[in-house]
């Protein structure tokens, strides 16, 4: 049996059991939390949401790239959030890789380099205050005022809120 078989077969026991209100896609929060893909940030538990209430962006690392800005403006501009959460978190697989390394593995693997920016940090705290900027400063999103950057403790559970500088 396959993973994803293994998830089906989830959904199939589980049912209809999802808490949350499904009747619209305008998170009613009007929040948009943006995060890594690390398994072990479980977004919907640290922040006790329910179905309906956020929208939740997921990539490598959290970062705030020209994709996240893409979801982003759709959020602001057509489903109403007004406020963005980046969440970052401790030991990021991301802050072992450096630029370059990842891509020349890439490259030697597919005769091809990338042209997109690997995101690659060391010091997570650094990262999201990029991110933070990064949303700020965007002139594709109309709601830039109430955007904060947090860094999880992968091993506490706890959110520790970066400073901007």
């Amino acid at each position: 049996m396959t993973s994803i078989d293994i998830l089906l077969k989830r959904n199939e026991e589980l049912g209809n059991v999802v808490p949350g209100d499904r009747s619209s896609p305008r998170p009613s929060l009007n929040i948009a939390i943006l995060t890594c893909m690390d398994a072990r940030i479980r977004v919907f538990e640290i922040f006790g949401l329910i179905q309906g209430e956020s929208h939740v962006l997921r990539n490598a690392g959290g970062v705030v790239t020209d994709d996240m800005i893409r979801s982003l403006a759709l959020s602001q501009r057509k489903l109403g959030t007004r406020e963005v959460l980046i969440v970052q978190h401790t030991e990021c697989g991301l802050s072992m890789v450096t630029e370059d390394d990842f891509k020349d593995e890439l490259e030697e693997a597919s005769g091809l380099r990338p042209t997109w920016s690997v995101e690659a940090f060391r010091a997570v705290e650094d990262s999201v205050r990029r991110s933070v900027e990064r949303v700020r400063r965007s002139d594709f999103l109309p709601h830039r005022d109430n955007v904060r950057g947090f860094v999880y403790d992968v091993k506490t559970g706890n959110l520790t809120e970066v400073a901007q500088q």
